[in-house]
């Protein structure tokens, strides 16, 4: 599920939902904007697009301001000039850590905590992966180093990095237009090129990381009296499905391996903006190409978007080996994902995690989904 910055702005959901129904009208050409609003305000937990904007109204000045002498401690840690306004948080915490806009002389950044990533490092290969992309072509937010050379940086309590600030538009939704998924074949082509040594694979992407199987999680959810446990019992035929998905990996080559609508932005003359590095691992081409074709071109109602993925095909070029063993990355890191977010919902039972757990339930891609998508790509 989505999720709203701390200071929504209704003007980016607007430019959010007309993004989003050009991809609809790939599918569907007299999908009308309102219909395009629902979506959107489906795909953040919402049951209308009236509702949406009650919530933009509700946590509209929300943000969090962080203590001025943290703001002075990371501007003068990283060089970034003398702080000229108040350090707020953009988002809420996510599995990495939390997002906080730094205004200073030099121009704003964005700064972030990384408290939770796995495992811990001195981001200094994720430093130089990302700068490799950007020499080929990939536009991002360029990763900025401290006065003394390092990535992170311990400040107050926790690790913290620092990138640039760009302005872009609105995190897009899926589905997106051909013309963007085309560019988001063109940019996983570029990183996959690269070349950039993985010494391992991606533990997340090719182990299943709960000691419960999917029945016995679904006993647990029952047993604590869960409200969605019958969502999760009803889903357990496609997480069964996900889990039966094998076969052996290729040679991993570093991807970023989160490139998914949420990490990419529209920036300067069309051109799209990839955030979201810290995740970056090691997978087969294959796997994150077949996991970008999840993500940019299943719909909210589990249909493809077969244009596209077309598209994103055609931009990506010559293609690995495609077959239904290559989305098992895909399937694998999907299943820990929703392990997590059930863990966390059965553990902490707030209003946010019930509901975010039965979005998710109710929108699972399932090896039917993947085979749908490779029989569009065969034709390409």
């Amino acid at each position: 599920m989505k999720t709203l910055p701390d200071n929504p702005d209704l003007d980016q959901l607007r430019r959010q939902a007309k993004d989003l129904l050009a991809g609809l009208r790939d599918i569907r050409p007299r999908t009308t904007l309102a219909e395009a609003q629902a979506s959107l305000a489906e795909q953040y937990g919402f049951r209308t697009w009236t509702d949406l904007k009650a919530e933009v109204d509700r946590l509209q000045g929300g943000a969090e301001v962080a203590d001025p002498a943290l703001a002075r401690q990371i501007a003068a840690r990283f060089g970034l000039g003398e702080v000229t306004g108040e350090m707020r948080s953009v988002s809420r915490p996510d599995e990495v850590g939390r997002r906080w806009l730094v205004p200073t002389v030099r121009g704003r950044w964005s700064a972030r905590t990384v408290d939770d990533v796995y495992p811990v490092t001195d981001g200094e290969e994720n430093a130089r992966f990302q700068e490799s992309a950007a020499r080929a072509g990939v536009l991002l937010p360029a990763p900025v180093r401290s006065i003394e050379g390092a990535v992170v940086e311990e400040i107050g309590g926790s690790r913290w990095r620092v990138y640039e600030w760009l302005r872009t538009g609105p995190p897009l939704a899926a589905p997106v237009s051909a013309t963007v998924t085309r560019a988001v074949g063109a940019t996983l082509a570029t990183i996959h090129g690269m070349r950039f040594p993985a010494d391992r694979l991606c533990y997340w992407s090719s182990n299943r990381l709960s000691p419960r199987s999917w029945p016995e999680t679904a006993d647990l959810a029952a047993a604590k009296g869960a409200d969605w446990a019958p969502v999760l019992r009803a889903a357990l035929p496609t997480l069964l499905g996900l889990e039966a998905i094998g076969g052996e990996p290729g040679d991993p080559v570093l991807c970023h391996n989160n490139l998914n609508p949420g990490n990419v932005r529209v920036g300067a003359a069309g051109r799209l903006v990839v955030t979201g590095w810290e995740h970056a691992a090691g997978l087969p081409p294959a796997w994150e190409l077949c996991s970008a074709l999840v993500n940019w071109t299943v719909t909210p109602g589990g249909g493809v978007n077969a244009r596209g993925a077309r598209a994103l095909v055609e931009g990506y070029g010559t293609l690995p080996q495609l077959d239904l063993q290559a989305f098992r990355g895909t399937a694998t890191a999907l299943q820990n994902y929703v392990s997590g977010q059930v863990d966390l919902a059965l553990d902490e039972p707030t209003g946010f995690a019930e509901r975010n757990v039965r979005h998710l339930l109710t929108h699972l891609p399932s090896q039917a989904t993947f085979e749908e998508i490779l029989a569009v790509v065969q034709r390409t």
